[in-house]
């Protein structure tokens, strides 16, 4: 009797750890959620990584685009970036947001690995990843062509998540600016 005594603490434990740990284990960790779906791409006055023109929020609008958080020091970037130059011979609209690097840096990945950025936005500090609640890199932004986000992927965009996840919601958003 003494043992049993014993183990129900034990299993009530366990209980609630599978009861806590079940939901995630069936949680796709690239569906990160974001506060900031539907709601206005936040404000910025930052340089663009090549010149130092001043580029903000306004330079965003117009099209639908994919906003990319990427960086150097990224080693998933490097794997994700030929995706990135492929989309954008395709005019896929995307724009670049280099978090937290060195400038420097940068332009040389730029020039090694090609320039799949129409705008390519200089955080040195990580202030407007922060405003856009950001993790690390890469991660990647839909926006509409008001610069509402409308859609938050973590992780790597490689040629599936772009077919099965990200290609259809920028579609319907191409589609949505034309009507």
């Amino acid at each position: 009797m003494r043992r049993w005594v014993l183990a129900v603490p034990l299993f009530l434990f366990l209980g609630v750890v599978v009861f806590l740990l079940y939901p995630a284990l069936y949680k796709d960790p690239s569906e990160l959620p974001s506060a900031l779906i539907d709601k206005p791409f936040p404000e910025f006055s930052l340089r663009d990584v090549q010149s130092d023109r001043i580029i903000t929020r306004a330079d965003l609008l117009g099209k639908p685009a994919l906003v990319n958080i990427w960086g150097t020091w990224c080693v998933a970037c490097r794997v994700e970036h030929p995706v990135l130059n492929k989309l954008a011979q395709q005019g896929v609209v995307i724009y670049g947001v280099n978090y937290k690097d060195i400038n420097a840096d940068a332009l040389k990945w730029l020039k090694e690995f090609h320039n799949p950025y129409q705008l390519n936005i200089r955080d040195d500090e990580g202030s407007l990843g922060l405003n856009l609640g950001v993790y690390g890199a890469p991660e990647t932004f839909l926006i509409d062509s008001k610069g509402i986000i409308r859609h938050k992927f973590v992780g790597v965009v490689d040629e599936t998540v772009w077919r099965e996840k990200l290609a259809g919601l920028y579609q319907g958003l191409v589609d949505e600016a034309r009507q």
